[in-house]
């Protein structure tokens, strides 16, 4: 008699210990949601808005020349010349793989930063300043040192000391 009356017990624990399991299996897949939240209105002090001024793609068609920068966070790369690491920048010429890398850069004001740059085979440097005149039309100024000269059908050809670059 005692032996009947636990097996009608059974099936009753059977559905408790179900109904627990699914519970709990409830709560792990509404628990894990919430952490695929984020909230957008908070940001970390390191992810706050940067000046868009002193990073850009900037083009000259005249030349075909152009300017890759990012002198905020200095982390451009030169394709197929990684040695020289992260960088503020560098000025490059379509279809070709010579360029002026700038070393160093310091930005005076929202609309001006002043350069070094040095041609890829180090025998070169010359200071510049690099002016925002709005927001789509920069300007370059090759100051103190040797002028800019970039490869052109075979010969070098020099630039002006005034170049100015269109934002892309």
């Amino acid at each position: 008699m005692f032996y009947s009356l636990i097996r009608t017990f059974e099936p009753l624990k059977w559905l408790v210990m179900v109904r627990n399991i699914l519970v709990t299996m409830l709560l792990l897949c509404c628990s894990t949601g919430l952490y695929a939240q984020k909230d957008s209105t908070t940001s970390f002090p390191s992810e706050a808005r940067l000046p868009e001024a002193f990073r850009a793609y900037l083009y000259n068609n005249e030349y075909n020349v152009y300017l890759r920068i990012n002198f905020y966070k200095q982390d451009v790369t030169i394709p197929g010349q990684e040695l020289y690491g992260p960088l503020p920048g560098y000025l490059g010429k379509q279809y070709n793989s010579f360029c002026w890398v700038i070393t160093s850069c310091e930005i005076k004001n929202d609309h001006e930063a002043t350069l070094q740059l040095i041609n890829d085979f180090g025998s070169e440097d010359l200071t510049a300043t690099l002016t925002r005149q709005n927001d789509s039309i920069y300007v370059l100024r090759q100051g103190a040192g040797n002028t800019i000269k970039v490869p052109n059908k075979g010969k070098w050809q020099k630039l002006p000391k005034t170049l100015t670059f269109k934002r892309r």
